[in-house]
């Protein structure tokens, strides 16, 4: 499986370096040429680097680094059309925490900028921090990667890449529920930053087992609207 960085900033160079050092084909793609170039050098030189469009034709799948869409970053957009695009982008952050609602996720918006892309919502509710683990410690604390998307075959297989670098695969349904995922970015970044927990602070899914018996009466139909 061939994996091309879309912008090598912070997370795109952070996420594409683990998938080369996991053994990965991986084309990092910038405008920036000395930026992807960098980012090779992490790798120990075992990946290429290039332009935007040249990364996404080498690509099965596409990491969407940038906050922008197809036709600001790409001289032809139609690269994108069958490809798994992972979009792990969330919104600015605001100086003082207060976020705006989300009525449409990015995720949605590049969806609709290149229709014939498999969008896939995954790896924004995580500072770049986390991907320094080792996988074993990743999976002894269950750390969570949240994914939503319309194709469930693109979704599985962003899953199984999750999965590979030791996280917690958690499916949060269709693209549409991606809003509520760029939320819980929010959150995270407020008490990474706002509230000071450091950028080690995740959002983990646990399920607990189901209780044999129900001492405290159980649920009950409420009257509340």
């Amino acid at each position: 499986m061939k994996i091309c960085i879309v912008g090598t900033g912070n997370m795109g160079r952070t996420l594409g370096v683990k998938f080369a050092l996991a053994g990965y084909e991986v084309f990092f793609g910038a405008r920036d040429i000395a930026q992807a170039e960098g980012a090779v050098a992490l790798c120990g030189g075992a990946a290429r680097s290039g332009g935007n469009d040249e990364a996404v034709a080498f690509g099965d799948i596409v990491v969407w680094g940038v906050r922008a869409m197809p036709g600001e970053v790409l001289r032809d957009p139609s690269l994108l059309d069958g490809k798994v695009v992972v979009d792990m982008n969330n919104g600015p952050v605001p100086a003082d925490f207060h976020y705006p609602p989300i009525l449409e996720a990015f995720a949605e918006r590049l969806a609709k900028a290149a229709p014939g892309a498999r969008v896939v919502k995954a790896f924004n509710t995580m500072a770049q921090e986390i991907f320094e683990h080792d996988p074993v410690i990743l999976r002894s604390h269950g750390v969570s990667v949240f994914l939503a998307g319309d194709d469930e075959e693109a979704k599985a297989a962003v899953g199984a890449l999750a999965e590979e670098l030791g996280f917690n695969a958690i499916d949060a349904g269709a693209l549409e529920r991606a809003a509520m995922l760029e939320t819980q970015a929010d959150f995270i970044r407020f008490m990474i930053g706002g509230m000071g927990r450091g950028v080690f602070a995740t959002l983990n899914l646990t399920q607990l087992p189901a209780v044999a018996t129900q001492r405290l009466g159980g649920r009950q139909p409420t009257k509340l609207t």
